[in-house]
C-alpha cells in the first residue's frame, strides 16, 4: 500500500492547491490512501463542514487536526461519525468526536503533544490504549499516526515509543517541513514535521508584517492568510499490507504558482 500524508492545509490557498494536485498525484504515484491535516483549512484557523467537504472532494480520505479543531464551532456536530474528520484522541473523555478511525485495512490515529501546547491527557498512554483496543487477529495491520506537536524531541520520542508497533508516525503543527524522513526499527516510517500546504512567502502561512509587528511590540495583531505561490508539503510511505511494515518514506513537495 502507498500512503500520502499531507501537512497542515492553510485556508483557501491550501484547499485550492490540494484540489489541484492531489487527484493528479494519486494517479501519478499510484497512491491508495491520502491523509491530510485540515485544522487550519478555514481562514487559516479551524475547520468547517464546507472546508472539510472540499478536501474530501479532492480525494483526501481522512482529515486529521490538532489544537485548532474547536475554533469553528460548526464542525462539532459533524465530528461524531458523519465524516472522516478526527480530533486528537488524547482530549479528555467526553470531548466531541473521535481520535482514530478504522477503515477496514488501515487505522488512522490523531494525537497531540503537550510540550509548549495545551495540557491534555498523556498522548503516549492514549496511544497504548488505542492499540490495545484495536488489537486482535482481524485487526488492520497498518496503523498511521499524525502526532500534532510543537517539539521535535516529543515527536521523536513518540516515534521511538511506537516503533515496531505502528506503520508510521508523522509530525504536524509547525508548518515547517523537516528533512529527517527515515524508517525506525525496520518497520515504522517517521518524519518530524510534514510541513504545510500554504503560501510560501509568509510566516507559517500568514502575512509576515503583522507577525513581525507582534514580535517587535508584543501587542496583539490580527493574522490573515498570505497570498502568492503555495508550497505543498507531504510524504509518501510504502507499506507491506500483509505485515504493516513500512518499507520506504520519501518527501513529496511541490509548488503551485
Amino acid at each position: 500500500m502507498r500512503v500520502m500524508m499531507i501537512g497542515d492545509v492553510i485556508g483557501r490557498p491550501g484547499r485550492e492547491a490540494v484540489t489541484r494536485l492531489v487527484p493528479a498525484l494519486r494517479d501519478e504515484y499510484a497512491i491508495d490512501l491520502v491523509v491530510a491535516n485540515g485544522e487550519n483549512s478555514a481562514g487559516g484557523i479551524g475547520i468547517t463542514p464546507d472546508t472539510a467537504h472540499e478536501l474530501l472532494s479532492a480525494q483526501v480520505d481522512v482529515i486529521t487536526s490538532g489544537n485548532h479543531i474547536w475554533k469553528k464551532k460548526e464542525i462539532i456536530p459533524f465530528l461524531k461519525e458523519e465524516m472522516p474528520v478526527l480530533r486528537p484522541a488524547n482530549y479528555p473523555p467526553g470531548s466531541p468526536g473521535r481520535g482514530f478511525i478504522n477503515l477496514g485495512d488501515v487505522i488512522v490515529v490523531n494525537l497531540m503533544g503537550r510540550v509548549f501546547m495545551e495540557a491534555l491527557d498523556c498522548p503516549f498512554r492514549e496511544a497504548d490504549r488505542i492499540l490495545n483496543e484495536v488489537k486482535g487477529p482481524n485487526a488492520p495491520k497498518i496503523v498511521l499516526v499524525d502526532f500534532h506537536a510543537e517539539a521535535t524531541s516529543e515527536k521523536q520520542a513518540m516515534a521511538w515509543y511506537l516503533a515496531g508497533r505502528v506503520s508510521a508516525v508523522v509530525g504536524t503543527h509547525t508548518h515547517v517541513p523537516t528533512a529527517d524522513t527515515r524508517i525506525i526499527a525496520d518497520r515504522t516510517a517517521f518524519v518530524s514535521d510534514l510541513g504545510m500546504v500554504g503560501p510560501r512567502d509568509s510566516v507559517i502561512g500568514v502575512n509576515a508584517a503583522p507577525v513581525i509587528e507582534k514580535f517587535l511590540t508584543q501587542m496583539p495583531r490580527s493574522f490573515d492568510v498570505a497570498s502568492g505561490p503555495v508550497m505543498f508539503n507531504s510524504v509518501l510511505i510504502d507499506i507491506d499490507a500483509s505485515t504493516g511494515r513500512a518499507t520506504a518514506i520519501q518527501r513529496l513537495d511541490r509548488q503551485v504558482d
